[in-house]
C-alpha cells in the first residue's frame, strides 16, 4: 500500500495550479501523486478529447477541465505537456500567446532533443522557463483509467536543461518529479536521446515487429496459441500506446536508426554461428549475455 511518507510537499516551488496537457496515464498519475501530497493543489487538465477529460473530472483525477487556454494558464505556476510528442510543437504554439513570466513549462516526452529545439524556437525570449524532462515509468496500458499515485514512486526522472534554462524552473521542475516520489537526475538531451535509443525505444521496436511478423503470418492463430510465457514477457511492451511509439521513433531517428544497425549486426553475427553449428561461439555469446542481464536485475532489486 501506497504510504504519504512517500510524498513531500514542494519545498522550492510553491504550487497552487498545475495545468495538464495530456491526461492519461502519465498526467493522470502526476496529478493523482499531487492530491496524495497535497490536497490544495489545483489541477487543471487539458486535451483532445472531451470524453477523456470528463473521465479524468469523473474519477477525480483533474479538477477542473478547460477548453479555453487563456483561462487555464491564468496564475499556473507549472505547465505539463504529457501527450505524444509529435503534439509538442502545436501545444507551445498554442500556449506562448497567455505565458506570463512566472509560470514555468515541462514536458514528460521520451525524447529531448527535438523538444527542446521546438520550446527554443516557439518560446523565444521565454525558453529559459522550459524544463525538458522525461519520467522513466509507465505500462503497457494508456489512458486516465490507468493512472495511479504511486506511479513514480523510486523511478528516475530525467531532466535536461539547457544553457538558458532558469535556475528557479529547474528547481521547480525538480521539485514536482520529487514531490511524485521520483529519483531525479539531469543529462544533456544528446546524451539523453542516445541513451534511450538503446535501453528503451529499441526494445518497443523490436517487440512490435515481432508481433508483427508473427500475426502477419496465414497460421497466426495457431502459433499464438501456443505462445507462452517467453513470448509474452519479450511482447508485453507491444501493447503500448501506438501514436506515442509512431512520435518516439520519428522524433529520435538518428539515435534509433544507428541501434537499429548495430542490433542487426549483432544478428548477423548470431546467424553465422548457427549456420556453422559454432556450439561455442554460441554458449560463449549466450553466456555473456546472461552474466550482463542477471547482473543489471540484480543492481535493481
Amino acid at each position: 500500500m501506497l504510504q504519504s511518507t512517500l510524498f513531500k510537499k514542494i519545498e522550492l516551488c510553491e504550487l497552487k495550479k498545475i495545468v495538464i496537457f495530456g491526461v492519461g496515464l502519465i498526467g493522470g498519475s502526476v496529478a493523482l501523486a499531487l492530491k496524495k501530497a497535497d490536497a490544495s493543489v489545483q489541477i487543471v487538465g487539458m486535451g483532445r478529447s472531451q470524453q477523456s477529460l470528463q473521465t479524468a473530472l469523473d474519477l477525480g483525477v483533474i479538477d477542473v477541465a478547460s477548453l479555453d487556454i487563456a483561462t487555464a494558464l491564468k496564475d499556473a505556476d507549472i505547465v505539463l505537456i504529457s501527450a505524444p510528442v509529435a503534439q509538442t510543437t502545436s501545444i507551445l504554439s498554442a500556449i506562448k500567446p497567455h505565458l506570463n513570466s512566472n509560470t514555468v513549462v515541462t514536458d514528460a516526452g521520451s525524447t529531448k532533443g527535438d523538444v527542446l529545439v521546438c520550446a527554443k524556437q516557439i518560446l523565444g525570449n521565454q525558453f529559459s522557463q522550459f524544463v525538458g524532462g522525461h519520467p522513466i515509468a509507465g505500462a503497457e496500458k494508456s489512458g486516465v483509467t490507468a493512472a495511479m499515485a504511486d506511479l513514480f514512486v523510486g523511478k528516475n526522472v530525467v531532466l535536461t536543461p539547457s544553457p538558458e534554462t532558469s535556475a528557479q524552473a529547474l528547481a521547480c521542475v525538480n521539485s514536482l518529479w520529487k514531490t511524485c516520489g521520483a529519483k531525479v537526475s539531469q543529462m544533456s538531451a544528446e546524451t539523453h536521446d542516445g541513451i534511450f535509443a538503446s535501453v528503451s525505444h529499441l526494445p518497443h521496436l523490436l517487440a512490435f515487429a515481432l508481433v508483427e511478423d508473427i500475426a502477419s503470418r496465414p497460421n497466426a492463430s495457431e502459433l499464438f496459441s501456443f505462445a507462452a510465457s517467453g513470448f509474452r514477457d519479450f511482447t508485453r511492451i507491444a501493447g503500448s500506446h501506438p501514436e506515442m511509439w509512431r512520435d518516439i521513433s520519428l522524433a529520435n531517428k538518428n539515435a534509433l536508426l544507428n541501434e537499429l544497425t548495430a542490433y542487426q549486426a549483432e544478428l548477423s553475427i548470431l546467424k553465422k554461428l548457427i549456420e556453422n553449428e559454432d556450439s561455442h561461439g554460441l554458449e560463449a555469446l549466450f553466456e555473456r549475455a546472461s552474466v550482463a542481464r542477471n547482473a543489471w536485475a540484480k543492481s535493481k532489486s
